[in-house]
């Protein structure tokens, strides 16, 4: 051998490849009026700009050699999976055990509230990453054992194939936490509408690809960041005092473990950071 080149990934026989999209932006929590529930969990619609980012995410991923479709029980998934699902004509399965984290006492739209008023329980949440300090919610050992069991059973279901998992942003910040050893909160805040990529080689996980956004409209990004690729929720009001919903902006500078991917290209190669 007279010469080396640089290693270049390639799936790993019998492996799945799993972009993890999380869903659109949902319709604004109002005070004093609870989110219609499923199975326990807040249940919102989507809002018009989710609506928007859910066709912005079909437009990006139409022309992908896309096998299958997975949403869970709430709508905000299977809204987000529709105009992707009308082009390639596939019809979504449900996979349970990716519902978005159980929020107990604060789940339908109190938590939204809480967040950004910094509850004292919220703070330790976030300073603790555990889910389980808010009252009532499962723990983030709880959600990380299920989402491994949804994201398994789909790999097994799907050896060398590219498949579509529509979820929430709870379930993509367990997935890459589970995936590379990282704090359990230390992926939370993918943006609205963006895709991750997760191969999954038995039990294996090989994470690459984090909150690509290059098909969304971009936000603006901290200096020195990559544009458009960290991103986190930032709750505001619609109406002062009435209404919370989500924004986004640049989270990069508070999560160090994040600095390995900054010069990574993008999912697909399509976009160089």
């Amino acid at each position: 051998m007279k010469e080396a080149r640089q290693h270049r990934f390639t799936l790993p026989k019998g492996a799945a490849d799993l972009l993890l999209i999380r869903h659109g932006e949902t319709q604004a929590a109002v005070r004093g009026k609870r989110f219609p529930v499923c199975d326990g969990h807040g249940d919102p619609v989507l809002r018009p700009e989710g609506e928007a980012q859910a066709i912005a995410v079909a437009e990006r991923l139409k022309s992908e050699p896309i096998t299958a479709i997975y949403v869970t029980t709430l709508r905000r998934t299977q809204q987000t999976a529709a105009p992707l699902a009308a082009h390639l004509g596939i019809e979504p399965s449900i996979e349970k055990d990716l519902r978005e984290v159980f929020l107990g006492d604060w789940d339908a739209g109190e938590y939204r509230f809480r967040a950004v008023e910094n509850d004292p329980a919220f703070v330790r949440a976030r300073e603790r990453d555990e889910w389980g300090e808010i009252p009532g919610a499962e723990t983030t050992a709880e959600l990380q054992a299920r989402v491994r069991r949804g994201l398994l059973r789909i790999a097994g279901a799907h050896p060398d194939q590219l498949v579509t998992v529509v979820v929430h942003g709870g379930v993509v910040g367990a997935a890459l936490s589970l995936s590379t050893g990282a704090r359990g909160w230390a992926f939370n805040g993918a943006a609205n509408g963006s895709i991750s990529r997760l191969v999954v080689d038995q039990n294996r996980f090989i994470v690459r690809g984090f909150n690509d956004v290059s098909h969304l409209p971009p936000y603006p990004a901290a200096s020195g960041a990559c544009p458009g690729t960290f991103l986190e929720p930032q709750w505001s009001r619609d109406k002062p005092g009435t209404e919370l919903r989500h924004r986004n902006h640049d989270f990069s500078q508070n999560l160090p473990i994040l600095q390995q991917f900054q010069r990574v290209p993008c999912l697909f190669q399509r976009v160089a950071c």
